[in-house]
């Protein structure tokens, strides 16, 4: 069995101080997926690049303190690739997936986040940019290999993946072109969103806003996923949203796949 976590950071070491990593340890992950580092090489040396056993691979921002990916794996992967092959959004550190290749199959596990467009007009345009490069690296990608991508989209797909989406309509995370590019993912492009797969509930969030009181009345986002090929999608057994403790204003989403590595 393959317990593969998400969990967008929001800055590792403030993840750290809130007792991420003895949570880590706690929960028996094959690989791990973390988002938004905001640290540098230099930071994570020595101190993060293996938690519980599981070797870290990262593709950080040439911005200190902004973005950056890592991927946490008990196996060694056969090859790892950063970047997308794009110059701007490679710079901001948004990729990072291990390939676990054998002679009978090809998988990759992605660490993946999605630019966000909510601080204004210039950093949605950027956003959607990626989305256009995103669709065709993905459809190339699945060409060739199984995957399972995790990682924060920073996009809520439908009504019933946050809770005030009347009023949200207009806000970057739930623009119609941000939620017809889910839509193409999952319908043209044939991934799976596994988590809704094996979940259809209401009130199933990752992200709450530090405004007001979101966390305490659930008032959430679903931004978190497992975007998967069908082949390994096939294979997801549980999903799980931990929400006991707070490391960070993103909750770890937990997927066990039926496969080994």
């Amino acid at each position: 069995m393959l317990r593969l976590v998400t969990l967008n950071l929001n800055g590792i070491r403030s993840a750290a101080s809130k007792g991420w990593l003895p949570w880590v340890e706690s929960i028996g992950a094959n690989c791990m997926g973390v988002q938004e580092l905001k640290a540098q090489a230099e930071d994570v040396s020595n101190r993060f690049d293996v938690i519980d056993g599981m070797k870290g691979h990262f593709h950080f921002a040439a911005k200190k303190g902004y973005s950056g990916v890592g991927l946490y794996s008990r196996k060694k992967p056969s090859a790892v690739v950063t970047g997308i092959g794009n110059a701007e959004f490679d710079a901001e550190g948004r990729w990072v997936e291990a390939r676990f290749d054998t002679a009978r199959r090809k998988l990759s596990i992605i660490s993946c986040y999605f630019p966000s467009g909510s601080s204004g007009p210039e950093r949605q345009e950027a956003k959607f940019r990626f989305l256009a490069l995103m669709a065709p690296h993905l459809l190339r990608l699945k060409a060739e290999r199984e995957f399972i991508l995790v990682g924060d989209v920073n996009i809520a797909h439908k009504e019933i993946d946050l809770r005030n989406w009347r009023s949200n309509q207009k806000n970057s995370g739930f623009l119609p072109e941000e939620r017809a590019w889910m839509t193409h993912a999952l319908d043209d492009l044939g991934l799976v969103d596994v988590f809704r797969r094996l979940n259809p509930h209401p009130d199933q969030y990752t992200w709450w806003s530090n405004r007001g009181q979101a966390w305490a009345n659930n008032v959430g986002w679903r931004l978190d996923y497992h975007l998967a090929t069908p082949g390994v999608a096939k294979k997801a057994r549980r999903e799980h949203i931990y929400l006991e403790q707070r490391f960070s204003d993103h909750a770890p989403l937990i997927v066990d796949y039926d496969i080994s590595l």
